[in-house]
């Protein structure tokens, strides 16, 4: 790996394309779960929320966003700031996923 590598935003935002809500089998980009991807040399902050605050299964979401960023060559840290506000609404998918969903 070169030290002057790059890591895109876009590169994360494919790779998220991984990470799929288990009740909705749908990702966390097309939900609309990821609120704003930060880079600083090799140290990648992730603004998201959950679809709920009670979302059980809300630790596997968020512990596969951590997972998948990591794969990513250059990644040295992830953080993971979970927040609720602006609260998750259907509104934050992508026209794909609305249509999918029948929305």
């Amino acid at each position: 790996m070169k030290s002057s590598q790059k890591i895109s935003i876009e590169k994360i935002k494919e790779k998220l394309k991984e990470c799929v809500d288990p009740e909705i089998g749908l990702s966390v980009i097309d939900l609309g779960l990821i609120y704003n991807i930060n880079v600083e040399e090799n140290k990648v902050l992730i603004e998201m929320t959950l679809t709920t605050p009670f979302c059980p299964y809300g630790f596997m979401v968020v512990s596969c966003v951590e997972e998948k960023v990591k794969e990513i060559e250059g990644v040295k840290d992830v953080k993971i700031n979970l927040v609720f506000n602006p609260p998750w609404s259907p509104e934050k998918m992508s026209e794909e996923a609305r249509k999918k969903l029948g929305l």
